[in-house]
């Protein structure tokens, strides 16, 4: 155990050591609900330096930690390396670290997607078209065709002030949608 202790806190391995101590304390607040995994990422170009589709806290966690690995793991083997030496050990891991990072998270990035789901508010401007015998102010259905071909059977209103009314079979445009009793208004098309 003394050897590990006396590993970790040389050069170059304890600059790793505070970080990973910063990391190991960040994904416990995460943990703990208290910030989220992505709370800390900002608009560092990331796809340029080759780690894209994961959060920053992600790659960066990851570079820190086998980092870290790397360079206890030569404290270790070869004790008593001076200043000069440890700058090389320090350069060696985190190049390492970078290159076996970009091997890890190309697996990783399915579960990070890029652009944001589905939302009701896709479905505004689209014609939809009528499934229930009438629509009012207060009862309609249509089905609506998305952007990427994917149908849906959505709640529609028809305001009291148009003249035609709108049947099973007849096309609407959804024009609006109401989020606070879930629907979307329609209109003839």
């Amino acid at each position: 155990m003394d050897d590990f202790l006396v590993a970790t806190t040389a050069f170059p391995t304890l600059l790793l050591t505070a970080a990973l101590t910063v990391v190991l304390g960040f994904w416990l607040l995460v943990l703990t609900g208290l910030i989220g995994h992505d709370d800390l990422d900002t608009d560092i170009a990331m796809p340029v330096i080759g780690l894209r589709g994961v959060p920053v806290s992600v790659s960066a966690s990851l570079i820190i930690a086998i980092g870290w690995f790397i360079s206890l793991t030569c404290t270790a083997l070869f004790p008593g390396i001076g200043p000069l030496r440890g700058l090389l050990v320090l350069a060696a891991a985190l190049i390492g670290a970078y290159e076996l990072t970009r091997l890890i998270i190309r697996p990783l990035a399915k579960l990070f997607p890029d652009e944001p789901g589905p939302s009701r508010q896709d479905f505004i401007g689209l014609t939809c078209v009528i499934r229930t015998g009438r629509v009012d102010a207060r009862f309609g259905q249509a089905e609506v065709t998305a952007r990427d071909g994917s149908t849906a059977v959505v709640q529609v209103r028809q305001s009291a002030d148009d003249s035609y009314a709108l049947t099973h079979g007849s096309t609407g445009l959804l024009y609006a949608y109401d989020e606070s009793g879930e629907f979307f208004w329609v209109a003839p098309a």
